[in-house]
């Protein structure tokens, strides 16, 4: 999806191993801290999109799971050392949105990295994981390895201000030959949330920071849906 020649560029959504490009009027403008300039933007994502993302992870979670646990750590080292080749990348992508320098952008990479290899066995089933823009690279690694691990499948929904390395890693999965619809990706704000409550997941997660997690976890209460919050 690309918009006129001299606007930026819309990052979609993430859906069974592809990017989703969402038919809607309404984007968020995602800025550059240190300039002020709108450099990407993201489509504001509903009940629609969160149904189909919700679908995919459904459907890919039994065959998931069934791969063994030996197999499913194999993805998760492949795309540990895809994201490692691909450092700079998204370290550039993290300073873009983020505001980090350098070293913090690449210490954020690593951490990423770090996760993914490192990934203990959490919890299975499917879920939904909000992020905040604080640490959103190494907070879904985080978060989504020892999930996956497990046999879970998931739908993320990135921060709107920092949704680039989110979606990148996500599609860096697809070129590691992970199966589709074990990550997807879900763009938006808080219609998106309510979508994602609203279409069937077994618990909703966010990490990030605890005031705009307490929110999110209002959604979930309102909606039924068990809610977990992990500190960025």
């Amino acid at each position: 999806m690309q918009f006129e020649s001299d606007g930026p560029k819309a990052i979609p959504c993430w859906i069974n191993g592809h990017a989703f490009l969402s038919v809607t009027d309404s984007f968020f403008d995602v800025t550059n801290p240190a300039t002020g300039e709108a450099i990407r933007r993201v489509p504001l994502s509903g009940a629609s999109e969160a149904a189909e993302a919700v679908n995919a992870a459904q459907a890919a979670q039994a065959a998931w799971a069934d791969m063994g646990l030996p197999a499913r750590r194999v993805c998760l080292a492949n795309l540990a050392d895809a994201l490692d080749r691909y450092t700079g990348h998204f370290a550039k992508l993290l300073s873009e949105e983020c505001g980090f320098d350098e070293a913090r952008a690449k210490a954020e990479v690593g951490a990423a990295v770090a996760a993914l290899h490192g990934a203990m066995v959490g919890q299975t089933g499917v879920f939904g994981l909000v992020l905040d823009a604080s640490r959103p690279l190494a907070s879904f690694a985080e978060i989504m390895a020892p999930a996956v691990m497990a046999g879970a499948t998931l739908v993320v929904k990135p921060s709107p201000k920092a949704p680039s390395a989110v979606f990148a890693l996500c599609e860096l999965s697809s070129r590691a030959e992970w199966p589709a619809g074990v990550l997807n990706l879900l763009q938006g704000d808080s219609a998106a949330i309510a979508g994602l409550c609203a279409a069937g997941i077994d618990r909703l997660v966010y990490g990030g920071n605890a005031a705009l997690g307490a929110q999110v976890g209002t959604m979930a209460e309102s909606a039924g849906v068990p809610f977990e919050m992990k500190a960025a």
